[in-house]
């Protein structure tokens, strides 16, 4: 239960890192693009940032090539609620679009950390050990 809790407190560090990273790319490409397209481009930046972060720091587990190539489709999820919600405050909330992916994204943490999980730590894993690097050498 400990190591759970270190889980979700490294996901939340990883998030708001992440968050930042995205918000920022986000307002850089924002004068330059409409809004929902530097938001995509923000996103997807920021999602491998997210994958690294979150294999070696949150979950302490090895990045292979199957982890990378399903963690941006179980974050489909992520991206439907984040891109519903965005739409959704700017559209019929009048939120401003610089603020709205900030608010949309909080919304989809608890998607976001139950989906990372299922994919970045291997089934039948003890919860908080490292998983071990395999040698691919035959010696």
């Amino acid at each position: 239960m400990r190591e759970q809790l270190g889980q979700i407190f490294r996901f939340g560090l990883v998030g708001a890192v992440n968050t930042g990273t995205f918000f920022g790319i986000y307002l850089l490409l924002h004068p330059w693009m409409p809004y929902f397209l530097a938001y995509t481009l923000a996103f997807l930046l920021a999602m491998v940032g997210s994958f690294f972060m979150n294999t070696y720091f949150t979950y302490r587990t090895r990045p292979t090539w199957k982890k990378f190539l399903l963690f941006p489709l179980t974050n489909v999820t992520n991206y439907v609620i984040q891109s519903a919600g965005l739409y959704a405050l700017v559209t019929w909330a009048g939120m401003d679009t610089r603020i709205a992916p900030l608010v949309a994204a909080v919304v989809a943490i608890p998607f976001t950390y139950l989906l990372s999980r299922k994919i970045l730590v291997p089934r039948g894993a003890p919860v908080g050990e490292p998983e071990p690097v395999r040698s691919t050498s035959g010696g």
